[in-house]
């Protein structure tokens, strides 16, 4: 497992390019195989990805989180971004279609990842109790459509893990999907000064990219972002992107509060 350490934006204005993606952006997650996974400290945020390829993967447990097993004082968010696969836990198997997502709780001893092409995003922060599993599918997610054509942000916007939907400790989770012709994920763009959140950006064709933007709004920065590429976007900045195509992303948070609408404006004219 990999660890990130926290940051804060007075570091941001002297950061090379290559000490930014270092920092923030998680390039590779998606290895058969493998489960890859990368802590990191603001928020105490684990994610990654597990891509079985048609063997089953258990998820071990990991020196960094000092824990017996994975979800011993943890809760977990897993979207399937892949063909269809399966997640075992704790014997209760779930199947994952595209797009579905499944919340596992704190307490859950084994979690085993199977599927030919399936490709599972992990998201998982600290967890003070056990709420109950639920998998959830697209089409019974919480719907909000977004945006317009003609500010090319149209958007629909599924919430899965959140205060009025799949119950969890500190996690929120969902996935957005711009519609075709449009690029721009969210403008004006904003911060969460009391959670940390992250995107993952996929159904990009390998030559097509997100420009990501991020940052305080006073000093932004940006990073070039390919199909399956992971970013972590800390409580101080802002969070924003421009595609060369239409896509679609998962987003997660974790911290202060599971409200949906806790979010600090960044308008279009202080961005520098």
């Amino acid at each position: 497992m990999e660890q990130r350490y926290a940051t804060n934006p007075s570091q941001i204005p002297g950061m090379t390019t290559e000490e930014l993606r270092a920092t923030f952006l998680l390039p590779e997650i998606f290895v058969p195989g493998e489960i890859r996974l990368t802590y990191t400290h603001h928020d105490r945020i684990v994610l990654g990805g597990a891509v079985p390829a048609g063997s089953p993967l258990p998820l071990p447990g990991y020196a960094e989180i000092r824990s017996d097993y994975f979800l011993e004082h943890r809760e977990v968010g897993i979207v399937n971004v892949g063909g269809t696969g399966t997640v075992t836990a704790d014997g209760e198997v779930y199947e994952l279609v595209k797009g579905a997502c499944l919340y596992l709780g704190r307490g859950i001893q084994e979690v085993v990842f199977d599927g030919a092409d399936a490709a599972f995003y992990l998201f998982s922060a600290p967890a003070h109790t056990a709420y109950p599993s639920v998998l959830v599918v697209p089409e019974d997610a919480t719907v909000r459509e977004l945006g317009d054509q003609s500010t090319s942000n149209r958007r629909t916007l599924r919430q899965y893990i959140h205060e009025n939907g799949v119950k969890s400790c500190q996690i929120v989770m969902g996935v957005t999907s711009l519609h075709e012709g449009s690029m721009w994920n969210t403008m004006p763009a904003h911060t969460h000064d009391r959670r940390t959140e992250c995107y993952l950006y996929f159904d990009l064709a390998d030559d097509a990219r997100v420009v990501h933007l991020m940052g305080e709004r006073e000093e932004t920065r940006h990073l070039i972002v390919a199909d399956r590429q992971a970013i972590i976007s800390p409580s101080w900045s802002l969070h924003s992107g421009v595609g060369t195509a239409a896509y679609s992303f998962v987003w997660a948070m974790a911290g202060e509060n599971q409200a949906f609408d806790d979010m600090d404006a960044a308008p279009i004219a202080e961005l520098k």
